[in-house]
């Protein structure tokens, strides 16, 4: 008769074989293990690529050339306070004489030649003619101031005669004056005759002293003249100083 196993022996080799937890737990950790290792190296390939393939850990965007270095025209704009108007490169500057331009001087006696005209027309005048003999523009201003002979008084001006500039004259130039020696109606006081005349001219200010005054001759039968004496400003043409 066959020698039978014993029952404990035949139910060990027939139960299923179950693992411990002290035989899997080595087995488990190593696989755990595998697993983090592999997406360590998954993370550090997606964050490391820098243009060949891989990322620079998320930095790429903060150094990127065109987020440092700011366009001409935008740091122009902040460097100008917003809404202030834009200044030209330069002001234009005021306009200066040139270093050559000469300056005006006075016409008085010492510069000029002076002659004086009765005329028929109009009547009971006389012309009086300035002409610049000197090297330099001169300025007549005013009027003339007439005397005859010791006169103790001065002719008035004609207000109305008065230019809207001051007459300058160039070398060789002239300027003009009128006078009128007496009324036409006879209303006029204390004619006389007069035989010596004197021509004073004025400064930049009314009545000031502007120089050497002139003495031009008269005719041989002298300038009749009385109250009614008086004088225009001086003006650029005869037909202005006669009132013609």
């Amino acid at each position: 008769m066959p020698h039978e196993r014993p029952s404990a022996m035949r139910a060990f080799h027939h139960a299923p074989l179950v693992r411990t937890a002290r035989t899997s737990r080595p087995h488990a950790f190593r696989r755990l293990a595998g697993a983090a290792a592999a997406a360590l190296v998954v993370l550090s390939l997606t964050g490391c690529e820098d243009g060949t393939g891989f990322k620079d850990g998320g930095e790429a965007a903060a150094s990127s050339p065109a987020a440092q270095v700011a366009s001409p025209s935008a740091s122009t704009a902040a460097a100008a306070p917003k809404g202030s108007p834009t200044a030209p490169a330069s002001a234009p500057s005021a306009p200066t004489a040139g270093a050559g331009q000469q300056q005006h001087v006075l016409c008085n006696g010492a510069n000029t030649g002076v002659t004086v005209q009765p005329v028929s027309r109009p009547l009971n005048h006389m012309l009086i003619t300035v002409k610049n003999t000197g090297s330099k523009t001169c300025d007549l201003t005013y009027y003339p101031v007439l005397r005859f002979d010791e006169m103790q008084w001065v002719p008035a001006a004609q207000q109305q005669t008065r230019p809207q500039a001051v007459v300058s004259l160039a070398p060789g130039e002239s300027g003009y004056a009128g006078a009128l020696l007496s009324a036409a109606d006879g209303s006029g006081e204390g004619g006389t005759t007069g035989h010596r005349l004197t021509i004073a001219f004025q400064g930049r200010t009314p009545l000031s002293n502007g120089g050497a005054s002139a003495t031009p001759p008269l005719p041989a039968a002298g300038v009749a003249y009385d109250s009614s004496l008086s004088v225009t400003y001086w003006q650029r043409s005869s037909a202005d100083a006669l009132g013609s």
